[in-house]
């Protein structure tokens, strides 16, 4: 939950010196980064899509990175403050599952296809009126985004360092533009694996330093108990039963599975192309498919450092965030955090990990919005033909063009009392859809061009006729749904079935293609091909790897590099962290 600050800032910090010059290294170094980048960029693909040469665990750390924007660090802290440990459905339902599906069915497929985005895909299997559908709400999801990252690093800025919000935003928004301008996607991808580090190192003392002074994890739950006024919980699927949910989040345990964890998840991870544009940089198959299996690792251990400051939060300064009147918003909880625990020096380096997360999730959606806007409008529709340097030039206006999008969309962001929502209700919005009609062309070749276009749009009418439909319910003092989280999760769930139940009719009704037509663009019409070609590229990866080898045919591809297996254990790992908050 993320929502503006109500008077003076109870976390206005003062730094030193040693601070400031944190700070002003960290930005000398993204700059220097995009500049010694810019050399490299000879084309539209090295602008846009990194050459497509990135290893594996850069790319993989990159996609991780790239989700740990603003909205993540204090979105999602907010919510342990606010609710508690239910909050881990957000990593280990709403992210894991779809990350390791996408390393092991849907990149074989992208990668293969050889296509340079999520709505290209589409072109090539419901034809042109669903990419240029896809490509227009992708553009308009994505900017709104960007937007939501630039308003709420600058309502965080405003109260630890007293700046203004738009002096925050526009700072922020030139240090973005710089880096990406100049090195494109690469620059992006390397500041995001810099990003990473940053943030993970401005987060672990603060958890650490926290956990110590309420005396452990044992103490902390034992301090959680026993507060009458903490509306959260420490279990994480306690009171989800059908007629029975008394959980904070006002979600029963279908909507956590189904909507959540699998139209929400499997939707953003495996469709959002802000996310799989990282994977599409990979260098080759086999490190398209590991990018984001490596990303799931960290992801599977992130909220340790998340989620938990915000349950210190709750059980140290609570009472901060009660009442008509509250002292500290939810939102505030890390920055607060930083103001009771970090001496100065530390102090720097939590204040560079929270700009480092703003600028990684901003970063992230204008390096995507530029090359859907590139490829998939412009070159397709609006100029196609062109030589390959207009393209490349173009990039970088659209980058521009995009940055200052995004500065009129944090003003869209700041009508929203709390922006995660907002946020969650874009996602069932657009990528609900879009994964239910990914899902059924993939598995079923009879389903029509006019099919598939058709059920998408109607996909995204029918959440935003139950989001209606749920604000009126509050209106008039009866709400269908138990919160606005949990609208968001079967908005999500009404999306999928009537995107599906669309198709299946119209189906019948309309012209499939030819299965020479679909050639690698379902299961049933050459995909299984690309699955043999990862496995026989990961063997002679594997001996290339084996030197001093002499005979090759005894080579095996080692179990971690091995997409489907290291997923599945990172899957059933997730389920196992699950177990100390049942």
């Amino acid at each position: 939950m993320i929502t503006g600050a109500v008077g003076e800032s109870a976390i206005r910090l003062s730094l030193s010196w040693v601070d400031w010059l944190i700070l002003v290294i960290y930005f000398a170094m993204i700059v220097w980064i995009g500049y010694t980048i810019h050399k490299q960029q000879k084309s539209s693909e090295d602008f846009l899509l990194a050459g497509r040469s990135m290893p594996a665990w850069i790319a993989g750390l990159a996609f991780c990175a790239a989700n740990l924007g603003a909205t993540e660090i204090l979105g999602m802290a907010a919510n342990g403050a606010q609710i508690g440990m239910p909050t881990i459905h957000y990593y280990l339902i709403g992210a894991i599952p779809g990350m390791v599906f996408l390393g092991i069915f849907m990149m074989p497929f992208y990668y293969g296809s050889g296509v340079r985005s999520v709505p290209e895909f589409m072109r090539k299997r419901f034809g042109k009126g669903a990419q240029l559908i896809v490509s227009l709400c992708f553009a308009v999801s994505t900017i709104l985004q960007a937007g939501i990252n630039l308003y709420a690093m600058a309502l965080i800025l405003q109260a630890m360092l007293g700046w203004s919000q738009w002096t925050a935003i526009i700072l922020s928004a030139i240090f973005v533009l710089a880096y990406i301008t100049l090195g494109g996607l690469t620059s992006a991808i390397y500041n995001e694996v810099m990003q990473f580090f940053v943030i993970v190192a401005a987060l672990i003392p603060v958890t650490i330093v926290g956990l110590h002074q309420v005396g452990g994890w044992s103490g902390l739950t034992a301090k959680l108990s026993s507060m009458q006024d903490w509306s959260g919980s420490i279990h994480a699927w306690a009171g989800t039963g059908f007629g029975n949910v008394t959980n904070p989040v006002g979600g029963d345990w279908f909507s956590i599975l189904m909507g959540l964890g699998f139209v929400l998840g499997f939707g953003y991870w495996t469709t959002n192309f802000t996310e799989v544009q990282r994977a599409f940089a990979a260098k080759s198959m086999t490190a398209a498919r590991m990018t984001p299996i490596i990303g799931a690792i960290p992801k599977m251990l992130i909220w340790l450092i998340i989620i938990i400051p915000g349950l210190v939060a709750a059980a140290t300064v609570g009472n901060l965030f009660a009442g008509d009147h509250p002292v500290l918003q939810y939102n505030e909880a890390i920055p607060y955090l930083f103001k009771m625990y970090l001496p100065n020096g530390v102090l720097g380096v939590a204040i560079t990990g929270m700009m480092a997360s703003f600028m990684a999730g901003m970063a992230a959606n204008v390096s995507s919005f530029n090359t859907v806007v590139v490829y998939d409008l412009v070159q397709d529709y609006i100029k196609p033909g062109e030589k390959d340097s207009y393209y490349l030039k173009l990039g970088r206006w659209i980058t521009f063009a995009g940055i200052i999008i995004s500065v009129g969309t944090a003003w869209i962001a700041s009508q929203f009392g709390n922006i995660m929502t907002y946020l969650q209700t874009l996602f069932s919005f657009f990528n609900a859809p879009l994964f239910a009609v990914f899902i059924l062309g993939l598995v079923w070749k009879r389903v029509s061009n006019v099919a598939g276009t058709v059920a998408y749009v109607a996909g995204i009418i029918a959440p935003l006729i139950t989001y209606i439909l749920y604000l009126n319910s509050v209106a008039a003092g009866n709400p269908i749904f138990g919160s606005a989280t949990a609208e968001t999760w079967y908005g999500a769930i009404i999306s999928l079935f009537a995107t599906w139940v669309v198709a299946a009719i119209l189906t019948p009704f309309t012209k499939a293609k030819t299965e020479e037509e679909l050639e690698g663009l379902t299961f049933s019409t050459g995909g299984m091909k690309y699955f043999k070609a990862a496995k026989d590229e990961e063997l002679e990866d594997a001996k290339r790897a084996a030197k001093g080898v002499k005979d090759t045919a005894l080579v095996k591809v080692p179990w971690f590099k091995k997409p489907a297996v290291l997923g599945s254990i990172i899957f059933i790992l997730g389920l196992v962290f699950y177990i100390p908050f049942f």
